[in-house]
């Protein structure tokens, strides 16, 4: 009888050619997927972002720059140049300890990880000793218990210069929002032996899980000269992981390929090949896609991070979807050209 009521009730709310299955609705969890609020301009946290540029293009400018816009609250980098640039760790904010110069240390991932599980500790053991605190002068407000009655571990607690004082947290008792830089990594032991690092790019939203659910998670940000590597580079595993991607002027036809084949679930080629054009006017300007961008965020592309870049899809079936001819790229006047070709 129920199973008939049912199927009379999926026949009612038939519809365009549909039929409407009840109870097989999908419900959404509900924990975010990018679960840290960050700045009304700045992407979504936590991600996984490619910075992707020739030397002196401007790449570490870049990053560090969106580092900085984003209050990353601690920063790690794996890098053998980041010691020697005091101005930019003290700019940043990163603790020498956070800094790993060898990049063909293999046990590198598995200590940043440890000290991610290390602040997770930290915070839990902070709940756990406020609530202690909260209970201690609740009762000292309501005099429903003699302090002269409480046993000298709970007495001596929070007592501070005689006084008592609530426990202390270095990030206020709120989770830390953190990342990690890769940078002059190109061919070292951790690109070419990646088994850790593919796992770090998957698994990096649940780092440092707490007991009552949930996670850290940390932020991922790749320095890299070519987006494609025979060995050494970043896997595909990587690339896949990407949320954000930072893309300087580039005379490689192919690379600007595979970037565009990489977002090709977002739009066409010729959309893509278009804002590329359109954001690379000056020699360190660059193409900013943010493949999760806010609701309220107008485009999904940005002519560096400060100018969003209004499109219209063009995927006529009359329009070719190939790369722009060698020696067409980068100049509004040889960009013009191309799209007189295409027209």
């Amino acid at each position: 009888m129920g199973n008939k009521k049912h199927l009379a009730s999926a026949r009612a709310n038939t519809e365009n050619g549909t039929v409407f299955a009840p109870g097989m609705e999908i419900k959404l969890p509900k924990a975010k997927a990018f679960k840290f609020e960050t700045p009304p301009m700045c992407p979504k946290a936590h991600g996984v972002t490619l910075v992707i540029g020739k030397r002196g293009a401007g790449k570490t400018v870049a990053a560090v720059n969106l580092i900085e816009k984003m209050q990353f609250d601690r920063i790690f980098a794996i890098s053998p140049s980041m010691s020697s640039n005091k101005e930019m760790m003290s700019h940043l904010g990163i603790n020498e300890e956070d800094v790993f110069p060898d990049p063909d240390d293999l046990t590198v991932i598995s200590a940043i990880k440890l000290a991610v599980e290390e602040e997770r500790d930290l915070l839990e053991a902070y709940w756990q000793k406020k609530l202690r605190y909260d209970r201690v002068m609740r009762e000292l407000e309501d005099g429903s218990t003699d302090p002269l009655t409480w046993n000298e571990e709970r007495l001596l607690e929070f007592l501070v210069d005689g006084e008592l004082k609530p426990p202390y947290h270095k990030w206020g008792g709120r989770e830390p929002m953190m990342c990690l830089l890769f940078d002059d990594m190109l061919g070292s032991g951790i690109f070419s032996r990646p088994r850790q690092l593919n796992q770090l790019a998957i698994y990096h939203r649940h780092l440092g899980q707490f007991k009552k659910g949930g996670a850290l998670g940390i932020s991922l940000f790749f320095l890299i000269q070519s987006y494609k590597t025979q060995v050494g580079g970043l896997t595909r595993t990587i690339r896949n992981q990407a949320t954000t991607v930072i893309l300087f002027q580039t005379k490689s036809e192919k690379e600007l390929e595979d970037v565009a084949e990489e977002v090709g679930g977002e739009v066409d080629p010729l959309t893509f090949y278009n804002v590329y054009n359109r954001a690379i006017r000056e020699k360190h300007d660059f193409l900013f896609i943010d493949l999760h961008k806010k609701d309220e965020h107008p485009s999904m592309f940005r002519r560096n991070f400060d100018e969003f870049l209004l499109y219209d899809r063009c995927d006529s079936d009359e329009v070719p979807v190939t790369a722009p001819p060698a020696g067409v790229i980068n100049s509004g006047e040889r960009n013009r050209e191309y799209e007189a070709q295409i027209r």
